[in-house]
């Protein structure tokens, strides 16, 4: 089964991140379907049992409020038994809504697969690196 991606980006760094990890994933042979976050309901998204969600980080240190937050909240409670990776992009604080959201996706039974991939600002080449190294791993969990 494929692997599905969702995000939300307003910059585009985490959309970069984004194409990263399908990079990876479709490196490692397996399909994946990206989507932003308006695209796909969380019905859809909850009948994959991979899923990468990726967000950045708004204000203090929150997943973006108008369109990511609530896709996750009516997602969360059909998480359980389900491979997560978590990824977005930050350009203050020190990642604590990373930590927060990985925190969540664990009690609401979801397999955090790796820490969560973040990345401050624009994504250098390392990172981009590192994106397209966890696609690759989460294809093979």
């Amino acid at each position: 089964m494929a692997i599905l991606i969702v995000y939300w980006t307003g910059s585009g760094n985490t959309g970069s991140l984004a194409d990263g990890i399908k990079k990876g994933i479709e490196k490692a042979g397996v399909e994946a379907h990206l989507r932003f976050v308006s695209d796909i309901t969380p019905v859809e998204a909850s009948r994959y049992d991979k899923i990468a969600l990726g967000c950045p980080s708004m204000s203090a240190e929150q997943l973006e409020e108008f369109e990511f937050e609530p896709f996750y909240n009516a997602l969360k409670d059909d998480l359980a038994g389900k491979k997560i990776i978590l990824f977005g992009s930050y350009g203050w604080g020190d990642g604590e809504w990373m930590r927060t959201w990985q925190e969540d996706v664990i009690a609401h039974g979801g397999i955090l697969v790796a820490e969560g991939l973040i990345a401050l600002e624009t994504p250098d080449i390392v990172v981009m690196k590192a994106a397209e190294k966890l696609g690759e791993a989460f294809a093979k969990a």
